[in-house]
C-alpha cells in the first residue's frame, strides 16, 4: 500500500460520507489474474448497493498498480454530473496472491510476483 491520503488530507472532498452502501466499480481487471483480484475486492461490499446515496467505490488496474478512490456524484442538470471525492484513497501492488484460507507456513500460492523476472519489460503487464 502506498501513497495513503486520508478523508483529512483531500483538498476539495465533499461533505461526509453517508451510511448508504456505495456502487462498486471495477476497472480494466481484464486477465485471468484480474479477474480474481477483482471477484476479491467486489466482495468486500454488499451487492446491493442505495443508489440513493450515490456513492462509487472505485478500483482501477494500471500497469500492475490498483488505485482506489471513493466518490460521490452530484447531478447539476439533466446532462450534466459532478463527481466529488471523500477520501481515503490508496495504491496498491500485488505481491502474492494464496489459495484457500492465509497461512504464511504451509500455504499454497496462486500466484507470486517475482520482482528479477517480471520486472524486466514494461510492457508485460499481470493484472
Amino acid at each position: 500500500m502506498s501513497s495513503v491520503r486520508l478523508r483529512k488530507e483531500i483538498k476539495r472532498k465533499g461533505k461526509e460520507p453517508t451510511e448508504h452502501q456505495p456502487e462498486v466499480i471495477l476497472n480494466n481487471f481484464t486477465t485471468r489474474l484480474g479477474h480474481s483480484i477483482g471477484r476479491m475486492f467486489a466482495s468486500l461490499f454488499p451487492h446491493d448497493p442505495q443508489f440513493i446515496g450515490r456513492q462509487v467505490a472505485t478500483f482501477h488496474n494500471q500497469r500492475d498498480y490498483i488505485f482506489f478512490r471513493f466518490h460521490r456524484y452530484i447531478f447539476k442538470s439533466e446532462k450534466k454530473v459532478g463527481i466529488q471525492e471523500l477520501g481515503p484513497r490508496f495504491t496498491l501492488k500485488l505481491r502474492s496472491l494464496q489459495k484457500g484460507t492465509f497461512d504464511s507456513k504451509f500455504g499454497e500460492y496462486e500466484w507470486i510476483h517475482k520482482h528479477r523476472e517480471m520486472d524486466t519489460s514494461r510492457r508485460k503487464f499481470h493484472l
